[in-house]
């Protein structure tokens, strides 16, 4: 019996073989829900939902309806004793990938590939990017700074002002280069350097796998 943990790291080399440059986020929120795994491609972003030997469909639901608000893909990675039926609970644009062992050894077996998801709003994958990105974005773009505006004025705009194409792009590479060692330090600048008269509450930050 194959459990999460026996799964993600077979997992990682294998989409690294097969995507080449990507980056690994684990565990990150989605509206009600946790991603098991984020793969940042340089176009686009993958949501991936490992369901192992020892693990139910009970929350797929709830799962799939935000995976599908926050990202470009979707795959549902399960092990061999969900692979038969794991079709059926899943959207037919979702990607599927079984995990086995064969000879004492984990094989991993695609048995189709993730579609485009229609209901990827990009209103809400933009919020996987923090301030300073969005920041960062605005520079590249000649936007206005908007000082005094809220992060959904910024996201608003941004999502107004830059074709959907590019900002695919933009996004991806903010989140390839985030440093999870600073950029609470990063956060804590920027609102420093935005509203110097606010004391700017500590916030910690889970560090991240990152690949190449």
């Amino acid at each position: 019996m194959l459990h999460d943990k026996d799964i993600r790291e077979p997992l990682f080399e294998y989409l690294e073989e097969t995507h080449g440059k990507i980056r690994i986020i684990e565990e990150k929120n989605m509206g009600e829900s946790r991603a098991d795994v984020v793969m940042i491609c340089p176009e686009s972003i993958t949501g991936i939902e490992i369901k192992s030997d020892a693990d139910t469909y009970t929350r797929l639901e709830g799962q799939i309806k935000d995976y599908d608000k926050f990202f470009d893909y979707n795959i549902l990675v399960v092990g061999s004793t969900h692979a038969a039926g794991a079709a059926e609970h899943i959207p037919e644009y979702w990607g599927l990938i079984s995990v086995e062992v064969i000879d004492e050894k984990i094989d991993i077996y695609k048995i189709r590939d993730p579609q485009l998801n229609p209901k990827c709003d990009i209103k809400n994958k933009i919020r996987l990017l923090w301030r300073p990105e969005l920041a960062h974005i605005q520079e590249i773009c000649k936007l206005p700074v908007y000082k005094a505006k809220s992060k959904d004025f910024v996201r608003e705009a941004i999502v107004q002002k830059i074709p959907r194409p590019l900002l695919d792009t933009l996004i991806s590479d903010e989140l390839f280069e985030r440093d999870y060692n600073t950029i609470a330090e990063s956060i804590k600048r920027y609102r420093q350097e935005q509203h110097p008269e606010k004391r700017v509450r500590k916030k910690s930050f889970r560090h991240k796998r990152k690949r190449k």
